[in-house]
């Protein structure tokens, strides 16, 4: 199986460099959000069939909301959304705008593969 992260600001159309388990994996949870300075990112998960790195098709999209202090390294990870409404309700429409131009432009013979429903989670109309 093939999967690959992409990690927003929670505003931002374009990705940070880092992914979900460099900035939050290694973070502690926060029992107390008092004093902390939260702020608020958009996870994504891409899963597909493939091997060696490179998907043959995508077959799965998850998305999650997080909170991190990137001071004190604590924050919130909410669980993964896989239901097609929920997801579109997450991202933005820059941020699936993104993420399908680049599915299409770095894994085109995937992208071609997968089925609707998962061309439809990342149209923004």
């Amino acid at each position: 199986m093939w999967n690959h992260n992409l990690l927003f600001r929670a505003e931002d159309s374009i990705p940070l460099v880092e992914t979900e388990n460099e900035l939050f994996h290694e973070t502690d949870p926060a029992l107390d959000s008092s004093g902390l300075q939260l702020e608020k990112y958009i996870s994504v998960w891409l899963q597909g069939d493939g091997e060696e790195g490179t998907p043959t098709v995508f077959t799965n999209v998850y998305v999650r909301t997080a909170t991190l202090d990137p001071v004190k390294q604590v924050g919130f990870l909410q669980p993964l959304q896989g239901r097609s409404h929920q997801i579109k309700k997450m991202l933005t429409a820059d941020q699936k705008s993104y993420l399908r131009g680049w599915l299409q432009k770095t894994y085109p013979k995937a992208w071609e593969e997968a089925g609707e429903h998962f061309h439809d989670i990342f149209q923004t109309t």
